[in-house]
Parts: structure tokens; C-alpha cells; sequence
């Protein structure tokens, strides 16, 4: 079987698929996003919620996840291996290889919290900005702005 084929072959069960995968009564000429569209509508104010809430959790896993110093800043697990490895306590290293384990992972969690927020906030902006472009780039013959609904006869 040639590429072409195979790929002819492929991209058809990729289209039964999605047709199977589509909800019972769901209408072909669907407004907003529908499956025939192809068009994904968001919302800046969305966007900007989630944001929000990913700015919320980076703030609270730095201050409550940090198992090395504690919530209160006291480093109490620090401490525990600290003094179980002094005593001469196995569990003390392993405590430690714990910790920062622990601290590893952590900062992976707060640089994809950090970077979620910063990029939906860079979302926001760089959709509002595009708009605004697209919008006075549109205009009548007159030099008047064209209307969405007037840019929606464009798009059959």
C-alpha cells in the first residue's frame, strides 16, 4: 500500500470517527463552535478567571507546599531529617532525598501555575490587540468601520 493510500485510508476513518463521536441531536448548523464550524470561542473574561485562579494556587503552593520550611516558616521535615541523619538514623537521608524530591516537583507545579497565568494574561491582550487591528483594517468603501455582522456575511 503506497503513503496515498494509506493516507486517503486513514484521514476516512478519522472523519467516521469524529462523525461517531458527535453528541445525539446535536444540529450540523450549530452557532459558536459548533463541530462544523470549526471556530473556538473564549472569552477574555474566561480567560482571565482562570488566569486568576492559576496566579491564586502559585500563591498558596509557595507558601503551604514548601515542606522544607513549613507553612509557619518553622522547616520542621528540614529539621526532622536534619536531626534523625545526626542521630545516625537511615531514615534521615532518606527523609532528605524526600525533601527535595518534594521541592523538585514543587517548582515544577509553581513555574506551570506561573506560566498559565502569565500566558492567558498574554492571551487576553494579544486577542484584544488583534481584534482592534482586524477591526479598523475592515472597513466600508465609505471608510466607515464594517460591522461584525456585516464581516459575518463574509464567512458562509
Amino acid at each position: 500500500m503506497s503513503f496515498e493510500d494509506e493516507w486517503v485510508e486513514l484521514k476516512g476513518s478519522a472523519a467516521e470517527k469524529t462523525a461517531a463521536m458527535r453528541l445525539a441531536g446535536a444540529s450540523s448548523s450549530s452557532q459558536g463552535g459548533g463541530p462544523d464550524s470549526g471556530d473556538l470561542v473564549v472569552h477574555s473574561d474566561d480567560l482571565g478567571k482562570v488566569g486568576h485562579e492559576a496566579f491564586l494556587l502559585h500563591g498558596r503552593l509557595l507558601k503551604a507546599g514548601n515542606v522544607t520550611r513549613g507553612a509557619q516558616g518553622s522547616g520542621a521535615t528540614a529539621e526532622a531529617a536534619a536531626a534523625l541523619g545526626h542521630e545516625g538514623f537511615t531514615m534521615g537521608s532518606e527523609l532528605t532525598t524526600t525533601v527535595e524530591t518534594w521541592n523538585s516537583q514543587l517548582k515544577t507545579l509553581l513555574q506551570a501555575c506561573a506560566h498559565i497565568s502569565n500566558h492567558l494574561d498574554y492571551s487576553v491582550a494579544a486577542h484584544a490587540s488583534d481584534d482592534a487591528w482586524v477591526a479598523a483594517s475592515l472597513k466600508h468603501r465609505t471608510g466607515a468601520p464594517a460591522s461584525v455582522s456585516e464581516i459575518s456575511k463574509y464567512f458562509g
